[in-house]
């Protein structure tokens, strides 16, 4: 039989793609062992067992999230992973980017868990059904609908991680220069600039549209004023994306970007800079 210690990265994988937080994912897979160990049962699959419970209460947890989501202040956004934070998660090696955690937010529960189950960790339309407690035929019909919510929002054209980087590096050489015109030559017409601030922390309360006015606005944002308020930022990857963190006067991260590239662009940037979100971000 599997250990704990084996079976929580995966378990956590499970419930933090279902929810987008970490500290509410890793309180439902605390639960769930709990529930096996009181439950006080032998199944012939721990991991088996562990993930249906998981899935279930990461799915009573989200309906009630979604309602706090809808009066959240502003935009929002998943909360991240950086660097040497993804490889304490072993799962989470392959994570998931906030682009698609995002697009997952358009998802009803049992849609959202469905759709994960099949599509990101391959279970048989049997057991998927089992654990939503719905009908195979019910699933695989959710399932055409779960697609089509999430690939409405995805861009067409995947580009590698070389190029994913050499956009990014032309992003941060123009951000940093100050350079108006070269960002809006990175950015795509229709770049989207997101800000989750959580009523906590600076940021705008809805989405910006268009390269102008993205570039503009994160130029505004730029080095001067992140260099006057004494913070730092480093180049990094979050959730498998390019992106930046920004660490305050004594180390502590105040905030983290993630770029969206794809045809060679910059598509969209998500700025997660609510403090309950990044507390487990490392520090520098």
């Amino acid at each position: 039989m599997k250990t704990e210690e084996e079976l929580r990265p995966y378990l956590f994988a499970i419930a933090y793609r279902m929810l987008g937080s970490v500290a509410d994912a890793e309180d439902v897979v605390q639960d769930a062992f709990l529930r096996y160990e009181e439950a006080h049962v032998d199944p012939d699959s721990p991991k088996a067992y562990l993930a249906t419970v998981t899935t279930r209460l990461a799915i009573d947890k989200l309906r009630s999230a979604r309602a706090r989501r809808e009066v959240y202040p502003g935009e929002w956004l998943p909360e991240p992973f950086v660097e040497d934070d993804e490889v304490r998660h072993a799962e989470m090696a392959d994570s998931l980017s906030l682009t698609f955690l995002h697009l997952l937010e358009k998802l009803s529960p049992v849609e959202r868990a469905v759709f994960l189950l099949r599509e990101v960790f391959d279970y048989p339309y049997e057991d998927v059904a089992d654990i939503v407690g719905k009908s195979p035929a019910a699933c695989r019909q959710i399932l055409v609908r779960a697609h089509a919510h999430v690939d409405e929002g995805r861009k067409r054209f995947e580009v590698s991680r070389e190029e994913r980087e050499e956009v990014a590096q032309r992003f941060i050489a123009a951000w940093e220069n100050g350079d108006t015109d070269g960002l809006i030559a990175v950015l795509a017409p229709d770049v989207t600039l997101y800000g989750d601030g959580g009523g906590k922390a600076p940021a705008i309360g809805v989405p910006m549209v268009g390269a102008a006015r993205v570039a503009k606005a994160l130029i505004g944002w730029g080095p001067k004023l992140v260099a006057y308020r004494g913070y730092s930022y480093r180049p990094s990857t979050i959730n498998g994306e390019p992106g930046l963190v920004f660490h305050a006067p004594d180390g502590t991260v105040v905030g983290v970007e993630a770029l969206e590239i794809a045809d060679g662009l910059v598509v969209a940037v998500r700025t997660v800079l609510n403090p309950d979100k990044l507390g487990h971000v490392p520090a520098r």
